[in-house]
């Protein structure tokens, strides 16, 4: 043989072994990157653990914020228990400062009252057209007039079954056709002031 044929078999051979070394780097790198794409990186893991401990932050943040929040409706809302409370009790103290203080006022006015009364009943027919009289008259019926309007009331007595809570008994009497325990006669007047009795009548009972 020739040596320009051992030169061609030398020349195929080695492009033969070029072709399988290129190929066999060529796999490697393949693998390679392969192996790159498949492990994070230090950097992408960091983030990764960062990115959850900020959402467990976050999260406990918001339960004690709503914590905070259900604390402070529950002050707010004791605190408005309280104040409806107060104002309630000073409303009601209110009112009982003012009913002592009506009932020790109508109290004193009541013998002012009875006084009238006796003298009116003294008067006879002929004094009645007198303007004195006539002047005293009107004024006891602006009295009368301004205990109405205020709920001031005078306790029926006569002919009433004596009760307690309204009759004082000064007297009594066994003769007479009234049934037993019925007042006979209103020695006083009594008043109540919106319901509640301001000075009991004064009677007496048929016993």
């Amino acid at each position: 043989m020739s040596k320009k044929h051992y030169k061609d078999e030398d020349v195929k051979r080695q492009s033969a072994e070029d072709i399988e070394t290129a190929g066999e780097r060529s796999t490697e790198n393949d693998s390679g990157n392969a192996g790159e794409q498949e492990v994070p990186s230090e950097e992408q893991t960091s983030s990764q653990d960062a990115s959850g401990e900020s959402m467990e932050e976050e999260t406990s943040s918001r339960k004690e914020e709503n914590a905070e929040l259900v604390q402070l409706k529950d002050k707010y809302l004791r605190t408005l228990a309280e104040y409806e409370n107060f104002r309630k009790r000073s409303e009601k103290e209110k009112a009982q400062m003012f009913e002592l203080g009506a009932k020790s006022i109508i109290e004193q006015l009541l013998p002012v009252v009875d006084n009238f009364e006796r003298a009116l009943e003294h008067i006879s027919e002929e004094e009645k057209e007198n303007s004195f009289v006539k002047g005293v008259e009107g004024i006891y019926k602006q009295i009368q007039k301004m205990f109405s309007d205020c709920d001031i009331q005078a306790i029926e007595a006569v002919g009433q079954k004596f009760d307690p809570a309204l009759h004082n008994a000064v007297m009594t009497e066994e003769e007479g056709d009234a049934e037993e325990d019925t007042v006979t006669a209103d020695l006083q007047k009594g008043y109540t002031y919106r319901g509640n009795v301001v000075r009991h009548s004064m009677v007496k009972v048929k016993k």
